[in-house]
């Protein structure tokens, strides 16, 4: 296509991890020619992962990275035109949907399948950065395999942090979990599994200070926020556990969400507000996150845009 014109499609799909491939998969073969942009992560938060073990039908587990490799092949090989490229803006105000493509390609499109996902949040400091991928993590069930044996620590208060440390436990000798408030904010029955959980140690109104470690994690020094002392406790991994934002942004005009951001959907559907858009994936899952549930959502939503399509006489 050249520049400034404007391309028609029936079904556009933003996103490309397991809910992007797996609707283009579907609508693909249901002959809704879709084309898939695959943002700016092709792969998504897959392809930041290791070894993934939990996804039936790898029997022996497999590299992310690969697994989304195969999602990608299976989708064009169904059919689907999977291109490189970031939407940037919407207006879902009238149909056809509009959507930009890198601020200057715009697409019309008749149905729109939401799959941008979430991303890990982050304290914000240098060391966390620096150190990412060499000791830092902000998954500790993609990542702690690699510290068994060691002591490790992490950060946050909510059931995903409770989860992980848990999960952390019984991998590593020590797990040192680092929490801003005097208390937590994960549910009462995952609280009672961290406090009773031997080899966790819980720091309250603690803040990260710095991460330290040359080439890898070392130590981490830790300030108590109520009397200004500080703490080095040496560790061989850092776990971000503080929540996720989802890429959502782009579409908040025009879609409904939570407070957070997560796209709300019609239980039982990936239905949004606007018709003929869809959501699916992390981007409106804070629940369960994982590639198996996203694909499955992935599913539903090209279903869902094909019966939509249907009753719209396309």
């Amino acid at each position: 296509m050249e520049q400034g014109t404007i391309e028609k499609v029936s079904v556009l799909i933003i996103g490309s991890g397991p809910a992007g491939y797996t609707a283009a998969i579907y609508a693909a073969r249901a002959n809704m020619k879709p084309v898939l942009y695959q943002g700016i992560q092709p792969g998504g938060q897959l392809t930041i992962t290791t070894e993934v073990e939990n996804y039936p039908g790898y029997p022996e587990g497999i590299q992310g990275p690969e697994m989304m490799v195969h999602f990608e092949k299976q989708a064009s090989r169904m059919g689907a035109d999977i291109r490189y490229g970031l939407a940037t803006k919407v207006d879902f105000s009238s149909t056809p949907h509009k959507v930009w493509i890198d601020e200057e390609k715009e697409i019309h499109a008749d149905t729109v399948i939401i799959s941008t996902g979430a991303s890990a949040k982050w304290l914000g400091i240098p060391s966390e950065e620096r150190l990412n991928g060499y000791g830092v993590s902000a998954c500790a069930v993609c990542d702690g395999f690699f510290f068994k044996g060691k002591e490790v620590a992490i950060i946050g208060a909510g059931d995903t942090a409770a989860e992980e440390a848990i999960y952390l436990s019984k991998l590593c000798t020590q797990v040192h979990m680092i929490v801003r408030r005097d208390q937590m904010r994960a549910s009462k029955v995952m609280q009672d599994r961290v406090l009773n959980s031997p080899n966790i140690k819980v720091y309250w109104n603690s803040e990260t200070d710095e991460i330290l470690g040359d080439k890898k994690v070392e130590a981490v020094r830790i300030k108590n926020n109520k009397t200004g002392d500080t703490l080095e406790i040496p560790v061989s991994a850092f776990f971000v556990a503080i929540g996720h934002q989802p890429n959502s942004a782009i579409f908040k005009d025009y879609v409904d969400m939570d407070e957070t951001g997560y796209i709300l959907t019609v239980p039982g559907t990936t239905k949004t507000n606007v018709a003929g858009v869809f959501a699916a994936g992390d981007v409106q899952d804070k629940n369960y996150r994982q590639a198996v549930t996203a694909a499955g959502s992935g599913c539903m939503a090209a279903l869902d845009a094909e019966r939509y399509l249907t009753s719209i006489g396309h």
